[in-house]
C-alpha cells in the first residue's frame, strides 16, 4: 500500500517526492509502524516504499526538522523517541499556542457555513463516544483541532502547532486505552465550538486553555502510572 502511493512520485521534481516520501513516513511513525528507538538505513526504508534512497535521505533532513527522526551518518535514520519531560514541554508550547488560535478564529466571526467542518468533526466525536469507539473518537478530535488552528487565519500558528501535534500523536493512541471514555472532552469541545460561533474570543481562548491544561495533566499521569519513561 505504501509502495503504491509514492511509485506515482517517481517521476514528479525531487522536493515533490522528498515531501510526499516524508509524509508517509511520518505517518509510519506516529502510529507507531516505526517504532520509536528504532533504526533504520536508507535503503531498507527505500525497499519498504519502493523508491530510490535519495528521497529517503531528502525525506530524513525534513523529519529531523520535525524532531522525528536522527540522521546518523553512516549509521542510517533513528526514530526518536520521546520522554515524560519532552511531553511536559511539548504541551507547555500547546497551551499557550492552541488557545492564541482559538481566539483569533472567534474573533474571525465566521459565518456558521464556514464553521461547518468543526461541527462535522464535533458531531463524529460525539457518535464514536457513543459507541464507545476511542479510535474513530481520537481521529474526530484530531480533525477537530486541525481545524480549529486553520480557521485561526494564520499558517505560521498552523506550522508550528502541526509539528507539536505530529509530536504527541504517538503517546496519545499508546495511552488511547488507558484513559477514562472522554466526555467532559467531548463537552470543552462543544462550548468551544459555540464560542467560536458566537465570536467570543476571550471565552474560546479561556476553554481551549483550561482543556489543554487538562489534556497535560491526564497524559503525564497516565504515563507516570504505567511506568513509561520512553515512548
Amino acid at each position: 500500500m505504501n509502495s503504491s502511493k509514492v511509485k506515482s512520485a517517481e517521476a514528479e521534481k525531487p522536493v515533490s517526492q522528498a515531501a510526499r516520501v516524508a509524509a508517509i513516513l511520518q505517518g509510519m511513525i506516529t502510529n507507531n509502524e516505526l517504532p520509536p528507538g528504532s533504526n533504520y538505513l536508507e535503503a531498507e526504508l527505500g525497499e519498504m516504499l519502493s523508491v530510490s534512497r535519495t528521497p529517503i535521505r531528502e525525506a530524513a533532513v525534513i523529519l529531523a526538522s520535525r524532531g522525528l527522526v536522527e540522521i546518523r551518518p553512516r549509521h542510517g535514520i533513528r526514530v526518536l523517541p520521546l520522554t515524560i519531560a519532552d511531553m511536559v514541554e511539548i504541551y507547555d508550547i500547546l497551551i499557550e499556542l492552541e488557545p492564541l488560535a482559538a481566539f483569533k478564529a472567534a474573533e474571525m466571526a465566521y459565518p456558521e457555513k464556514e464553521l461547518r467542518g468543526l461541527d462535522e468533526s464535533l458531531t463524529q466525536m460525539e457518535s464514536a463516544l457513543l459507541q464507545e469507539d476511542r479510535k474513530e473518537w481520537a481521529a474526530a478530535d484530531d480533525r477537530f483541532h486541525q481545524g480549529l488552528v486553520s480557521l485561526s487565519g494564520s499558517r505560521r500558528l498552523e506550522e508550528v502547532i502541526a509539528m507539536y501535534s505530529t509530536q504527541v500523536h504517538r503517546v496519545r493512541l499508546l495511552t488511547l486505552y488507558m484513559r477514562p471514555l472522554p466526555h467532559a472532552s467531548n463537552e470543552n469541545h462543544r462550548a468551544l465550538y459555540d464560542a467560536i460561533r458566537n465570536a467570543e474570543p476571550e471565552r474560546a481562548r479561556d476553554l481551549h486553555h483550561e482543556h489543554r491544561v487538562k489534556a497535560k495533566a491526564l497524559l503525564i499521569s497516565l504515563l507516570e502510572q504505567n511506568n513509561l519513561s520512553r515512548f
